[in-house]
């Protein structure tokens, strides 16, 4: 019997159109070892993911290949059988952990209809004692208390490994994980991550990771396989491809991605990917590539062998060293004034239960101050009442020596102008049924901006943030999520804010886009000497944007200093905690 997963030649494509979104994409994985599948946004790799459950989005078709789950050819089968291997023998993971939970329901009921709906077991008993051996594996309590709560009694790290337990639950031979871990705290994410390696080595599934964090890629995977527009074009090793990447994008991928040992810069990239319809004949990279000619330009290129098991779709192989990379991102040094912000004594809490207690800090102007620690740690409650978002809080606050009111309505036009707040989703951030530019300009009515002022702001606002005036007139959903970030904080600085409040602005973007975005930022701060605090559980990207680091445990900050010393020398037990459980590129390659 075979066994492991292997992909075959899989072409997917728009129904409509025809147009392919995935193309040629073969690998495969070994039982009991971990596929990394790594890209920008877009370039196919959620798509191939589902490909493997034979599954396609509304609109799109597979249109051909071949993917083996062990001995079954999945595309093969009629839709019956497809449903009946999909959490027996193939299981997913998605990013969100409750899109996977029904939150009407127990969870030890949902777990049990895993096992019931796969007839595994062959009987109640034999499934209650299953029910325990799950909960077990992920390190989650066994107790028949714990498992009458519902989802939203558990943690998001709760969750996620509740539904990790029900991807195992009847030992599929493959698994699917879709970012299991966006929007984690470190700690959070070791315990899910360690879980995930134990599990695929104790039961021999093979497992395809699909992320965006290359640190995590280094620390968890045996192979990478590299995605762009629709096509791989690096495989190979962990170590293959993070010290020798051969294709020129690889190598624009691992300098974009930031490391908590701080020995690099990173670097973004300019342009984006050809969306499906406009790929061109040639290579599609070609068009981002300082070392692309009229060759490149005119033939998709054969793979190439580097060495053994690592292979690149790129004919300029050995040349890629030449490659001019763009300015650092990093931006610190910027020359700080006078205290914006200043915080004494705040405690806040929800209905009367305090989760803030005497947060005591300041924020300069042309300062970045990234707030940190484990979720629940109090950090938004921190940056929602500074928002004038949060009211339930006692202690005292003030916006260039004034005293801040609670609610930001009840706040002065100066104070709500002058502290604008960028919130973690760029999806959800922005009204699909306005245009951006009416996104943008509504800050504006506060202070009863005319028309044109307004049109006038948008275009100069627009162009601070690197998008063209006519996005103006686009809608949301016509922008990748990097732009609708650019949007967001668009919409931030259209009021000429001294103070920015990041919650989390980068944790759902990309390494190439959460590049793009914290050189805007740092940009930002040098022309208009914001001052800003990034709330954050990227400890690596802190090393690269923040001048000052306060670090929450429990609702208090426990350690306060510049980010080198924090993070290079750590004095607090918690904080070292932190640093230890963060993946590091460099650390793996040791």
């Amino acid at each position: 019997m075979t066994k492991g997963l292997r992909v075959s030649n899989l072409r997917l494509n728009v129904s409509a159109s025809g147009d392919d979104i995935v193309d040629e994409v073969q690998f495969a994985i070994e039982p009991g070892k971990v596929l990394a599948l790594v890209g920008e946004s877009g370039s196919g790799k959620t798509t191939v993911g589902l490909a493997v459950l034979g599954h396609a989005r509304r609109g799109v078709s597979i249109a051909h290949g071949q993917v083996h789950c062990g001995d079954t050819e999945v595309l093969g089968l009629d839709d019956d059988s497809k449903r009946k291997i999909r959490g027996d023998s193939v299981s997913y993971v998605p990013q969100d952990p409750a899109s996977s939970l029904n939150p009407a329901l127990r969870i030890g009921v949902q777990l049990l209809e895993v096992l019931e709906a796969h007839d595994f077991g062959g009987s109640n008993e034999a499934r209650k004692i299953r029910l325990k051996e799950m909960m077990a594996e992920v390190l989650l309590p066994t107790d028949d208390e714990y498992l009458l709560r519902y989802p939203h009694q558990l943690s998001g790290g709760q969750q996620q490994r509740v539904g990790l337990a029900m991807a195992f639950a009847c030992r599929p031979s493959v698994i699917v994980l879709d970012e299991p871990t966006t929007g984690l705290d470190v700690s959070t994410q070791e315990h899910v991550l360690k879980t995930i390696r134990q599990l695929t080595m104790d039961h021999g599934v093979a497992a395809l990771y699909i992320t965006h964090d290359l640190a995590v890629v280094a620390d968890l995977a045996d192979e990478v396989a590299v995605m762009y527009a629709g096509r791989i074009v690096e495989r190979g090793t962990v170590r293959d491809i993070f010290s020798n990447p051969a294709h020129p994008y690889t190598k624009h991928l691992v300098v974009a991605a930031p490391d908590i040992e701080g020995k690099k810069e990173i670097v973004g990239l300019a342009g984006r990917a050809p969306s499906p319809g406009k790929r061109p004949l040639g290579c599609s990279f070609a068009l981002r590539c300082s070392l692309a000619d009229d060759v490149c330009r005119g033939v998709f290129p054969a793979e190439v062998a580097r060495s053994t098991g690592h292979v690149a779709r790129c004919i300029k192989i050995g040349q890629s060293q030449s490659i001019s990379f763009a300015k650092p991102s990093v931006s610190r040094n910027v020359e700080s004034g006078a205290v914006v912000v200043e915080l004494h004594e705040v405690s806040a809490g929800y209905s009367g239960t305090t989760v803030v207690q005497d947060v005591s800090l300041s924020i300069r102007k042309g300062e970045c101050l990234a707030l940190v620690g484990e979720s629940g740690s109090g950090k938004t409650t921190v940056s929602r009442a500074i928002g004038g978002l949060h009211r339930e809080w006692t202690g005292s606050m003030s916006f260039n020596g004034v005293a801040l009111q609670k609610a930001a309505r009840q706040r002065t036009a100066e104070a709500r102008l002058g502290i604008q707040y960028v919130f973690q989703n760029p999806y959800g951030s922005l009204n699909p049924r306005r245009t951006i530019g009416e996104s943008i300009s509504r800050p504006l009515a506060i202070v009863g901006k005319s028309k044109n002022d307004s049109q006038r702001a948008i275009l100069e606002v627009l162009e601070k943030v690197n998008l063209p005036g006519s996005y103006a007139n686009k809608y949301p959903d016509q922008l990748s999520g990097g732009e609708r970030q650019r949007v967001a904080i668009a919409r931030a600085l259209v009021s000429n804010p001294q103070v920015l409040v990041c919650d989390e602005v980068t944790s759902a973007l990309d390494v190439l886009v959460q590049a793009a975005i914290v050189d805007l930022l740092g940009d930002l701060r040098k022309q208009l000497g914001l001052a800003m605090l990034f709330v954050t559980h990227n400890l690596p990207l802190v090393r690269s944007i923040a001048d000052e680091v306060a670090v929450m445990s429990e609702g208090r900050i426990v350690e306060i200093g510049s980010a080198e010393s924090v993070i290079g020398n750590p004095q607090q037990e918690y904080t070292r905690s932190l640093i230890t459980a963060t993946p590091s590129i460099e650390r793996s390659l040791r």
